[in-house]
């Protein structure tokens, strides 16, 4: 293998990590007793009752029953989120069975443990099932624990991609941290219709300049094939997290379905998995083992260098909780500051993740990061210690999973770059604040001469409203829309992409833009500057519900500056009137989800009521 040789770490990163160790020093400690108090000697299921050995086995071949009773060889719970409603998870069909025949020829065994949901949010942006989206989180987390929770089981594989379900896979696995735990992906499709045609065509349908056939062909031209969709959104910036924190093998996250090098990976996984259970003569490691304060650092540092999702400043934070570290946006913000925006992937460039595969991909990416000090090294991972294994990229040797030394140099200088020449000196992700509260904004998409706008408020309790205001040619002016009630205690916190199109419009119209709400855009924010995540939220005595059609509004992305133009004194006297938020017709969650939405608020910065 060879070895990275790192620099001394960045002293922002050093100072960063010992603040979240000493602020998180009790809930962790209390995290890896609980962990230390489940591992056993031997395997999970030493000494269990026979009855619920039976059970266990029950539909087993002969062959495993004699395994799994000798309670000797290792055996592999799988939790999947596969359906075929979702282009990325429609591979994870066949995955069982493979799995199974990987296992046994390790002298292993393996069980389906249970099914996640798994939802597309492409499939409900703008409508009511996307007010599900952000709480299925914890209900795939709740599902996971559910699966291992039979106690049988001595390693986890974990099949999920998309949005939600990655981040829930992970909180709930690591209630069960003991286990030997790896994440199988299972690649991007092919190369489509590029992402800024795709793009274009939705702003020419927001303009009326095309019909539903043209926008319609335009976007099954983009999403044609079995494989996660290949824009940089939280799908792919959850593939880029899982590996980054060594929970992938070292480049597997952007590998295409059905191709001999993926199935090469996939057995790699089962290898792994079964390796790490330390009852193959290998060392065990185990997921409380790999998830640490550094590994969740350097997940943050790869989301800002690589320009990724802004969901994760609610899902790290959350996915953090649930092994006992407390970070906060105050963490991604000192960072962001020092890391270099190293990746062009769309919406940051006109590129996709094949693209940026065929670059150098994770491989280039991280040794780069690890030779600034940018990287904590000194972690464990799925393949044993530190991070130098992911400095490679995987290839078939004579048919045999093998890594080699990613290129010296980029393949390519328009997407994937070195830190002595990134794309931006910092990360794309700014912390805005001021008397509206506190929010996000993604920059690393947005131009530098539309990061700073002062502009009058235009303000709608529901997205299809301004979407009404836009279609009436009402909007042909500078502006800051307001959009408010989009919390998740108002209505589960859903992504707002139906704005893009028609706030792009005004842009490029020459008119300045901005978007204020206490909802979501996420992975796919574009080139208008969104001030998102906006906390406290309306429904919580958030600002936000006492702007006023009119009002000023400075959003500034270079200070950090989100203000609205009303003095304390005027602000304090307007009368917030809440809408009937039931009576709205797009809220098919709410009820289902009510007590939820008690707990839940943006203001905890992502923290589950349920998983810390």
């Amino acid at each position: 293998m060879t070895t990275i040789t790192t620099p001394p770490l960045h002293p922002t990163l050093d100072r960063v990590t010992q603040r979240i160790v000493e602020r998180s020093a009790a809930s962790r400690a209390e995290y890896l007793e609980a962990m230390a108090a489940q591992r056993k000697s031997g395997t999970q299921r030493a000494g269990m009752g026979c009855a619920n050995m039976a059970h266990t086995t029950a539909a087993l071949p002969a062959a495993d029953k004699l395994k799994i009773h000798a309670e000797r060889a290792p055996h592999i719970g799988i939790v999947t989120a596969y359906n075929d409603m979702l282009s990325a998870h429609q591979p994870y069909e066949t995955y069982p069975q493979k799995i199974r025949e990987h296992a046994h020829a390790m002298g292993a065994t393996a069980q389906v443990a249970g099914g996640v949901p798994a939802m597309c949010d492409g499939v409900t942006q703008g409508a009511a099932g996307m007010e599900l989206s952000l709480f299925s989180r914890d209900v795939i987390a709740l599902g996971t624990a559910v699966a291992l929770s039979h106690n049988v089981f001595d390693a986890a594989l974990m099949l999920g991609i998309c949005d939600k379900i990655v981040p829930g896979l992970f909180m709930g696995s690591l209630q069960f941290g003991h286990l030997s735990t790896v994440f199988v992906p299972a690649g991007p499709m092919t190369s489509g219709l590029s992402n800024d045609a795709k793009a274009k065509v939705r702003q020419q349908y927001a303009q009326g300049l095309v019909g539903r056939e043209a926008l319609l062909e335009s976007e099954a031209q983009a999403y044609h094939s079995p494989g996660t969709c290949t824009f940089y959104g939280t799908a792919n910036s959850n593939q880029m997290l899982m590996e980054i924190m060594g929970l992938h093998l070292p480049g597997a996250s952007f590998v295409n379905p059905g191709t001999p090098l993926r199935e090469a990976l996939t057995r790699g996984a089962v290898k792994r998995a079964v390796a790490n259970t330390g009852r193959t003569g290998e060392p065990a490691v185990c997921l409380a083992d790999i998830v640490t304060e550094k590994t969740l650092i350097n997940g943050i540092v790869g989301l800002l260098a690589t320009g990724g999702s802004t969901n994760h400043t609610l899902h790290l934070v959350a996915m953090a909780r649930a092994a006992g570290v407390l970070v906060d946006w105050d963490d991604f913000a000192e960072l962001s500051h020092v890391v270099p925006l190293l990746a062009r992937v769309y919406p940051n460039g006109s590129a996709d993740v094949n693209h940026f595969h065929a670059a150098g991909g994770m491989g280039f990416l991280m040794k780069e990061l690890l030779a600034a000090g940018l990287l904590h090294a000194d972690v464990n991972t799925v393949m044993g210690a530190g991070l130098d294994a992911y400095a490679r990229e995987p290839w078939l040797d004579n048919g045999q999973l093998a890594w080699r030394p990613v290129p010296e140099h980029s393949g390519d200088m328009a997407v994937l770059r070195s830190v002595a020449e990134p794309f931006s000196a910092d990360g794309g992700l700014r912390l805005l604040q001021g008397n509206l509260g506190r929010s996000v904004v993604k920059v690393s998409a947005v131009k530098p001469e539309h990061r700073q706008v002062r502009a009058q408020a235009v303000v709608v309790n529901d997205q299809h409203d301004l979407l009404d205001l836009f279609n009436a040619g009402k909007l042909e002016r500078d502006l800051v829309a307001v959009v408010r009630y989009q919390g998740p205690r108002a209505n589960g916190m859903p992504e707002l992409h139906k704005l893009t199109p028609p706030l792009a419009v005004l842009q490029d119209r020459g008119f300045k833009v901005a978007l204020v709400t206490d909802g979501r855009m996420s992975g796919a924010s574009g080139k208008v500057p969104a001030a998102i995540h906006l906390t406290p939220e309306s429904l919580a005595g958030g600002p936000i519900a006492r702007v006023r059609d009119g009002d000023w509004i400075t959003l500034d992305c270079e200070r950090g500056l989100l203000e609205l133009e009303v003095d304390a004194a005027t602000l304090a006297k307007r009368r917030v009137k809440h809408p009937d938020l039931r009576g709205n017709q797009h809220g098919s969650g709410r009820e289902l989800f009510s007590l939820f939405r008690q707990q839940a608020s943006a203001a905890e910065l992502g923290a589950s009521p349920l998983f810390g």
